[in-house]
């Protein structure tokens, strides 16, 4: 491999000062460096736009866009003169602050769907919220997840049903149930088989496949008519999908749903929206029930991340945003695709997902998925200046970026070809990166014979 090895020595010196200091090193495992090839930045030092520079100071365009969060790109300015303006006032008070009222507002003009809001500062707060509002309202202790989709909340109710669940009690993992998307065959067996114990069913409305079948509104039907609630899970589909949501682009109204990521483009706030019916319970106004503690976090409505929300949904609203993401994302895939043909690849890597949010697979030479694979494809990419861990465009992304992305991701495919015909090992440095979801952990060794 003739290609110039970018300098990592900061990024190594933080590696192991970080891994002494933060468990797994990173405060998202997504984020960890299990998640990555050895030779990748480590830490990133800022961001503009698509691009981002490491502790070294080496640039790349990225595409994972802070796990999904970043939507409009990185500092986007109107978002970031929000913000800015909004903490010269100060940025949490003993009483609400009025610009939760405006956030409010913004929010449910921009998702029609919902009657009443309430924000919090993660995805995994909103979705326990959720089910917690759930469960509450219908009396019962069952919760549906879908399968087919990774993640759902840091809380025992989901981490409970992964490999991962080392911690959680076993009374709390069965009351957790999994089903299959666009199989309403798996959702009916579920309330058959527990009749009268399931308070809600929870997923994205879409991940790499639309819905088939009608299966999201069939799903809801069935939740109605079995007591349960229909919670829609729009942390990344929301400002993907459609400005207004997923189920605006679906046609279907949630009992409840929530929303975060690129709400704020990157700053941390995250929405619990829902029917008034329901959201109440979590109020002051009701006494025909008991009262629910729905949300109730310190820093949950800092005025700074409602200031970028109400920033970022006015840009949704005024710009063409969702059509940008579509229409680079498409580019990107195509240009993608065509590459993989020119090699010869198209049975060891595949495009999947909507062209606002994509992802790859990578196969070894039996077709099985290798993390292995994966951990080569992304060394060599990023030698190439791309950081790529999926294919997740922003509004800043252009079209000269989308070009050197594919010179990119040709040469790095050039590399996988001969690594199929000679073997993986001979190319990739160090270890493979392995799944997050994993019982124990592996040396590098071992998970590279498992690759």
């Amino acid at each position: 491999m003739n290609e110039q090895r970018s300098q990592f020595d900061n990024s190594e010196r933080l590696r192991k000062k970080a891994h002494r200091l933060i468990p797994g090193g990173s405060h998202t495992y997504a984020k960890g460096d299990d998640q990555y090839p050895v030779l990748s930045p480590g830490f990133i030092r800022r961001g503009f736009g698509s691009h981002v520079w490491d502790a070294d100071g080496n640039e790349y365009i990225e595409y994972g866009m802070g796990n999904r969060a970043v939507g409009l790109g990185h500092a986007y300015p109107p978002v970031v003169k929000a913000v800015e303006e909004a903490l010269r006032h100060g940025c949490n008070f003993t009483r609400p602050a009025e610009i939760e009222v405006e956030c409010a507002e913004t929010f449910l003009d921009t998702i029609t769907g919902a009657e009443m809001v309430k924000f919090c500062k993660d995805g995994s707060d909103a979705t326990s919220g959720a089910v917690r509002l759930a469960r509450a309202y219908s009396g019962r202790d069952m919760i549906a997840c879908c399968a087919d989709h990774p993640f759902f909340s840091t809380d025992d109710w989901f981490i409970g049903t992964t490999k991962m669940n080392a911690g959680i009690p076993e009374t709390v993992r069965r009351l957790t149930l999994t089903f299959n998307y666009n199989d309403i065959a798996s959702v009916r067996g579920l309330f058959s088989r527990h009749p009268g114990r399931i308070a809600a069913l929870i997923l994205e409305p879409a991940r790499g496949d639309d819905p088939q079948d009608n299966f999201l509104h069939e799903a809801k039907r069935l939740c109605h008519d079995n007591g349960a609630l229909f919670i829609l899970d729009e942390m990344i589909t929301g400002f993907r999908w459609h400005a207004r949501g997923a189920q605006a682009l679906y046609d279907i109204v949630p009992d409840l749903s929530c929303f975060g990521k690129a709400l704020g483009n990157g700053f941390s706030v995250s929405a619990l929206a829902g029917k008034r019916e329901y959201m109440r319970l979590g109020g002051l106004d009701h006494t025909d029930r008991t009262r629910v503690f729905l949300l109730s976090t310190t820093h949950g409505a800092e005025t700074h991340a409602l200031a970028a929300a109400i920033a970022t949904m006015k840009v949704y609203q005024n710009e063409p945003v969702i059509e940008h993401l579509h229409a680079q994302g498409r580019k990107v895939q195509e240009g993608f695709e065509e590459a993989i043909v020119r090699h010869g690849l198209q049975s060891f890597i595949k495009i999947v997902g909507r062209p606002s949010c994509l992802a790859y697979a990578t196969l070894d030479r039996a077709g099985a998925a290798s993390q292995a694979f994966r951990s080569l494809f992304l060394q060599e990419t990023i030698r190439r200046g791309v950081l790529m861990p999926s294919l997740v465009v922003s509004y800043t992304h252009s079209d000269e970026d989308i070009a050197r992305t594919i010179e990119a991701v040709d040469g790095a495919l050039g590399t996988y070809t001969l690594a199929l015909d000679q073997g993986v090992e001979r190319y990739l440095i160090g270890r493979p990166s392995q799944i997050v979801y994993r019982r124990f952990n592996q040396d590098g060794a071992t998970a590279l014979a498992a690759g």
